[in-house]
């Protein structure tokens, strides 16, 4: 994959701290970008910022840590008032922060089951929120991190928390074909990638051999260049577009999303 310039670009990656999300994180800093680094505590963010300052070509000036429990709402809240004041022109969202389903049903303070918080309505209410940065200048983009795990999934809308019914692997496919829908919302300019099976956090969960991180955080790159021409609601499947399932590409579920999650997190949005 060639190396592209994007010195001019700021780019939020959540999750920054860890497996494909600093792995991304890296690469566009290599490539000259702003890089926003995410991690649930201001620890773990400034450690990622930190091993990052030290890679060749990285100026630590590019580097900025940020911190929220996305299981916690609030602490979303705040981070979007703190990008909008410090980074007005955001070029690009990267939705990566992702956590295994538990064991064990588990709700958040909030009242959601907390797979589909952490991996989807904390990304949704983010991206809201971050609206008028990503839109300030022309070409803003969100690059939402899903999986092929996604084609497995349907989203209980009656009971999105499984409450009546838990399964983890299903918990966390809902919460993959929720983020794949909401690239479809017209708001602002976003697709969707699943980056491969990678040696991650997530990899125990399915038992399966993974590729390195960092050739699952190319794909990323890739779709962070503004060289590369994107499609509201597109789903790539690593370097290929293709189309997601059915259900991710219809108007109807779109809206219905919409307005669960919009319910969820209070309308905040």
């Amino acid at each position: 994959m060639s190396v592209f310039d994007l010195s001019s670009r700021t780019v939020l990656v959540t999750g920054a701290t860890s497996g494909i999300g600093f792995e991304t994180a890296r690469q566009l800093a290599v490539r000259g970008a702003t890089v926003l680094l995410h991690g649930r505590t201001t620890d773990d963010a400034q450690a990622a910022a930190g091993r990052l300052a030290a890679t060749d070509g990285v100026d630590a000036d590019q580097l900025h840590a940020l911190d929220a429990d996305f299981t916690h709402l609030e602490e979303v809240e705040a981070l979007a008032r703190r990008v909008v004041v410090q980074h007005p022109r955001l070029d690009v969202l990267v939705n990566n922060a992702a956590t295994a389903a538990p064991e064990r049903h588990t709700l958040t303070d909030d009242g959601n089951e907390i797979t589909f918080q952490v991996n989807f309505l904390a990304h949704y209410l983010l991206t809201c929120l971050l609206e008028p940065a990503l839109t300030t200048a022309p070409g803003g983009r969100v690059v939402n991190v899903s999986s092929s795990l996604h084609r497995t999934a349907s989203i209980q809308w009656s009971d999105p928390h499984r409450a009546r019914r838990y399964s983890r692997l299903a918990a966390y496919a809902q919460s993959q074909l929720a983020l794949t829908v909401f690239a479809a919302d017209p708001r602002v300019t976003a697709v969707s990638v699943h980056p491969g099976i990678c040696t991650t956090g997530l990899l125990p969960l399915y038992a399966l051999d993974g590729s390195p991180a960092a050739a699952g955080a190319a794909h990323v790159v890739r779709l962070c260049d503004p060289a590369v021409e994107i499609v509201n609601g597109a789903y790539y499947d690593r370097a290929q577009r293709v189309d997601p399932a059915p259900a991710a590409t219809e108007d109807r579920n779109v809206r219905r999303l919409n307005k669960l999650a919009g319910q969820l997190v209070g309308h905040r949005g």
